[in-house]
């Protein structure tokens, strides 16, 4: 079992990176014709109301899941996540919150694959 994702707290929302797609892989998704994100260093809380699949075009991100249940074991929940960065294909399922913290500036191609095109977005900076 493998894993980019460490995300046991929540078994059906994990995030899947997919490392170096081929160009050929990129061109069939169609990633040119996504919409462009980016953001600055510091951490982002997000709620995914819709699957995201994005690709990096540069950044570095550590992606903390949110546990579904605050009392179970405190220890591990804040311990777990998933890093990726430029050059890698991400999905992040809908339904998932989690914090991003961002240690290098993010440039992303992005879609969403439901009906409702949102993320809830804050941030904060530490």
């Amino acid at each position: 079992m493998a894993v980019d994702s460490k995300s046991d707290s929540t078994p059906n929302l994990k995030i899947v990176v997919e490392r170096n797609p081929s160009e050929s892989r990129l061109s069939e998704l169609g990633i040119k014709s996504w919409p462009k994100w980016g953001c600055p260093p510091g951490k982002y809380h997000l709620k995914y109301d819709a699957q995201q699949t994005c690709y990096l075009l540069k950044g570095k991100v550590r992606a903390y899941p949110k546990s579904g249940s605050s009392s179970s074991s405190s220890s591990s929940s804040s311990d777990e996540y998933v890093e990726f960065g430029a050059g890698d294909l991400v999905i992040i399922p809908k339904g998932l919150s989690c914090t991003w913290d961002v240690s290098v500036s993010v440039d992303k191609y992005y879609k969403f694959d439901a009906s409702s095109p949102s993320c809830s977005c804050s941030s904060s900076f530490y």
